[in-house]
């Protein structure tokens, strides 16, 4: 795991957090809703790859 990733994942949250602030102190709490979804969901994205590793380190540990 690198630092790196951990920032980029940091950035996305607090990139989603002032957007999800701004929105819903303007009355628009909706897209403030699809904007935290968005951020899920690239975050998630960030983390694949590494999920893939770590699938594939335990699938050659246990030997499935």
């Amino acid at each position: 795991m690198d630092v790196t990733l951990i920032l980029k994942i940091a950035g996305v949250g607090m990139l989603c957090g002032v957007a999800c602030q701004i929105l819903s102190k303007t009355g628009k709490d909706e897209g403030a809703t699809y904007v935290s979804l968005a951020g899920i969901i690239v975050a998630l994205i960030i983390l694949l790859g590494e999920i893939k590793s770590l699938f594939e380190l335990i699938y050659d540990i246990f030997g499935i």
